[in-house]
């Protein structure tokens, strides 16, 4: 079994523990819920704007059909492709705060009890790496957006962008405790396109419904199992670091 895979295998397998069960939802379920209600509130206003903006573009004063289609029905969908990413990092960022502690003390425990703790990082590390990879993925996900008129980009360009945001944030965050800084930048350096394919594999889960609630509890509980499981193997390998 690859390490992907047997990360995976391990999170769904924790995942369905009883005790993660009030962990799995609170991500999720803050983001959707801070967001329902500012769209709620501020649904008009912000349609509103999108909708001037648009009008004052090039295309809308064109005179064409084009022109006016979006002027008149792409305020919304516009809106929602904004706030899409929106949810994505306030969840990840209530995990962040809130979950990610719990699940690494749980995993630790639980797999890794006796792998040393060398600690290259520190909580403001932590909040800083999320920040600079909420504000990176946002700026990608804006310089992808014309990708979404070629129909596939719309669902291969999200996935690869969400893909590098988890890969960012939790390959930290797994590692913050345990690594020391040179063994943390060997893992990033070898384990750097296994870490990559498995931001892909979690990302998925955001997009399927339903299961996109638990995903970012999966999605910590994965990346801890690979990251350990391989400062476990740097160590035993004998190399230095």
């Amino acid at each position: 079994m690859s390490a992907v895979a047997r990360a995976l295998a391990l999170a769904i397998a924790d995942a369905a523990r009883p005790r993660m069960l009030a962990l799995m939802l609170l991500p999720a379920g803050a983001a959707l819920l801070l967001w329902s209600l500012a769209a709620w509130a501020y649904w008009g206003a912000w349609t509103g704007w999108v909708a001037h903006v648009i009008a004052g573009s090039a295309v809308a004063q064109s005179g064409s059909s084009w022109g006016a289609w979006l002027s008149s029905s792409a305020s919304a969908l516009l809106v929602i492709v904004f706030l899409v990413p929106a949810v994505i990092v306030t969840a990840l960022l209530v995990n962040e705060a809130v979950v990610m502690p719990l699940l690494l003390a749980y995993v630790r425990d639980r797999h890794y009890r006796h792998l040393q703790r060398k600690g290259f990082g520190t909580a403001l590390g932590s909040l800083a790496n999320a920040a600079v990879s909420a504000a990176l993925f946002i700026v990608l996900w804006l310089a992808t957006l014309p990708l979404w008129l070629t129909g596939i980009g719309a669902l291969i360009a999200p996935l690869l962008n969400s893909a590098y945001l988890n890969m960012r944030v939790f390959r930290y965050d797994a590692l913050a405790e345990h690594a020391s800084a040179a063994e943390y930048a060997a893992i990033k350096h070898t384990a750097r396109g296994r870490l990559y394919a498995l931001g892909v594999a979690v990302s998925a889960l955001y997009y399927v419904p339903g299961v996109n609630l638990v995903a970012p509890v999966v999605s910590t509980l994965a990346y801890t199992h690979f990251c350990l499981d391989a400062l476990q193997r740097l160590r035993g390998s004998g190399v230095r670091t």
